[in-house]
């Protein structure tokens, strides 16, 4: 009962209404997306600037943002440009406008960025020297761009994708708010098409982070969102997408998740005691950055385990699970791990 007490109270505390984040500002070239983008520059040990790679993709890819652009435009003034455009643009057209840039986006980064990694992929550095991308990273550099062209983009988790398949926060889309107020369209280069219809997304609604399930209309438009839990639904201009502090802490989550030697063997196979450290040492930060971030409060929790630190991996179950049921859903493997931290008790 001790158990259930605590997890009740947590749940109680991070119910409550929270002030809502802004969603993050990643416009392609300014200091947040540089500021990401350096930091895994210095990681990997690599010296240059990433806008400056990409500046140069653009270029080699000849897929102009504007088919009247001027030859040799470099991607900056091209987006500035198109912003302009769209700056003078009314009704429809400026909809139509806005869908057309998120298609030249989906497009440009496939062609630029032809390999998916799950291992290396998440790193700006991996897209810059192997032509390597995965989802997090594909996405905050379309929202970049489209947010360089003056339009409102960003991220959302995804939790049950456009097959149907459920996972624990398993993927990051971007995603386009249509400028004259029809909803919202995802925007994901994981799939052949730009425009994705993943069901499952979490964003900040309704006072937290919330589990939703996407309601979708023509031209794979989302017009609204219902909470997972059944406990109320919001209109697309009620919803944030993710905060700049959550999207620094899913890097982080993605180095202690692919860490050489961490918990999922990367690189060797099998876990490590030193990778395993690792592992440990990004979880941590992914949740000093974003302490709301359930997917890493969870894998802290295997990490611990995996080491045979049974207690703190108990510990660490039972503040992941409050911010899921907090949040509105309880994915299958945190389930488990739940009923696992029961079944420690008084050991």
């Amino acid at each position: 009962m001790r158990i259930h007490h605590t997890l009740l109270l947590t749940v109680a505390l991070l119910g409550m209404t929270l002030a809502a984040p802004v969603q993050a500002d990643l416009s392609y070239g300014g200091k947040n997306f540089n500021t990401l983008a350096a930091e895994s520059y210095t990681l990997a040990g690599l010296k240059g600037n990433f806008t400056d790679w990409l500046d140069a993709a653009y270029l080699k890819t000849d897929l102009p943002v504007s088919k009247t652009a001027p030859a040799g435009q470099t991607l900056r003034a091209a987006l500035d440009a198109r912003k302009a455009e769209l700056g003078t643009a009314k009704g429809e057209a400026r909809d139509t406008l806005a869908r057309d840039t998120a298609v030249w986006a989906h497009t440009f980064i496939k062609k630029a960025v032809p390999k998916f990694s799950l291992e290396r992929g998440f790193e700006f550095a991996s897209m810059a020297t192997t032509g390597e991308r995965q989802c997090l990273l594909q996405s905050v550099v379309i929202a970049g761009l489209l947010q360089r062209a003056g339009l409102s983009a960003g991220l959302v988790m995804v939790w049950n994708s456009q097959s149907g398949q459920e996972s624990n926060l398993g993927h990051v889309t971007s995603v386009l708010r249509l400028p004259g107020g029809a909803g919202d369209l995802e925007i994901d280069a994981s799939e052949p098409t730009p425009t994705a219809t993943h069901s499952g997304v979490l964003a900040w609604a309704d006072g937290s982070y919330r589990f939703l399930n996407a309601s979708f209309g023509p031209g794979d438009v989302i017009g609204s969102y219902a909470h997972a839990d059944g406990k109320g639904s919001v209109k697309p201009a009620g919803l944030t997408f993710l905060s700049l502090n959550y999207v620094r802490s899913q890097f982080d989550y993605y180095r202690g998740e692919r860490a050489i030697g961490g918990l999922l063997g990367t690189g060797t196979g099998k876990a490590t005691p030193g990778g395993l450290k690792l592992s440990e040492k990004w979880l941590k930060a992914a949740l000093t950055e974003e302490p709301n971030n359930a997917l890493a409060a969870g894998v802290l929790g295997n990490v611990w385990r995996k080491e045979g630190r049974m207690g703190e991996a108990r510990t660490q179950y039972l503040k992941a699970a409050g911010l899921y049921a907090a949040q509105g859903h309880m994915p299958t493997g945190m389930v488990a791990n739940l009923q696992w931290a029961k079944s420690q008790a008084g050991r």
